[in-house]
Order: structure tokens, then C-alpha cells, then sequence
């Protein structure tokens, strides 16, 4: 699958491409990370675009979530699908729930399936958290989440290099 999807890719600048999967809600910089230093980049390049590109969405995503949903629900399938979306993300976020802004910063820079920008920006839209705390939460776990995705990346390829040669 990640042959086809690279093959897809194959004519776009590298580095937009890591930007773009550091944007997608499902790679965020879990995926971005890894395939720029797939693709040879320098770890520091690599960081910065895939950090620049998970926070591309946030801007639009906190003030558009709520209204988009809103429109959307009018159709079944919409409505069920943010039905199970808001209620899986509060199920996730009692971290949020309890430190707000602070618990908002440390459930992104867990780098585990669920626990990104995305779904932070989803839990500071259903607990309210105004936009420069929520923003401000989002970059620094981003930013944290980035450093350790770097670092286990980092050793990943170390441990591989030992293990081929």
C-alpha cells in the first residue's frame, strides 16, 4: 500500500511531501518523520517540515470544525460519523478534560495513534479552550511529539544499520 501511495507521490517535491503527511490526520508526524528520513533527508530539515506541516491545519481546522459538523450533520451519514468522532475524542481526553490547555499540550506530544494535533483540535473545540491557549498548546505538543518521533526514528535506523551489518 505505502508502494502505491509513493508511487503516487513520486513527481512532487520530497519535502511537500513530507508536509503533506505531516498534515494528513491519520500520519501526522508519526509518518512525516519516518519517510523524510526514508527518503535521506537530514534529520533537522525533516523535523521542521513535518512540524510545519502538522500545524498547516490547525489555524482552519479549530474555527471550521464546529460549523462544518454543524452543517454536516443535516445527512445521516455525517451525523454519525462526528457522533462517533466527538464522543471517541472525549473518551481520550480526560488528560484535557482535567488540566485543560496543559493536558491539551501533553495529549498531543504522546505520538500514539489518536492523540495528535488533530484530535486535540477536535478536544479543544468540544471543551471550549479558547484559540491562543489552544494554539499555543497544539505547537508545543507538536513540537514535543516531533522530538520524540525524531529520536525513536533516529534510533530505529541506528538499531537497523547494526542489525544489517
Amino acid at each position: 500500500m505505502i508502494e502505491l501511495i509513493l508511487s503516487w507521490l513520486k513527481d512532487i517535491p520530497k519535502e511537500l511531501v513530507v508536509m503533506i503527511v505531516g498534515a494528513l490526520p491519520i500520519s501526522e508526524l508519526r509518518g512525516a518523520i519516518p519517510l523524510g528520513l526514508y527518503y535521506g533527508m537530514p534529520l533537522g530539515k525533516v523535523f521542521c517540515l513535518a512540524v510545519l506541516g502538522n500545524l498547516i491545519p490547525v489555524i482552519p481546522v479549530f474555527f471550521l470544525l464546529e460549523p462544518i459538523s454543524q452543517r454536516l450533520r443535516k445527512f445521516k451519514i455525517w451525523a454519525r460519523f462526528f457522533d462517533w468522532f466527538f464522543e471517541r475524542t472525549k473518551k481520550k481526553a480526560e488528560l484535557i478534560q482535567k488540566y485543560e490547555a496543559l493536558g491539551l499540550m501533553m495529549f498531543v506530544a504522546i505520538p500514539l495513534p489518536v492523540t495528535g494535533a488533530w484530535t486535540g483540535l477536535a478536544a479543544a473545540t468540544l471543551f471550549k479552550i479558547r484559540f491562543k491557549y489552544a494554539f499555543i498548546a497544539i505547537f508545543a505538543g507538536v513540537v514535543i511529539a516531533g522530538i520524540i518521533v525524531s529520536i525513536l526514528s533516529t534510533l530505529g535506523i541506528m538499531g537497523w544499520e547494526v542489525i544489517v551489518h
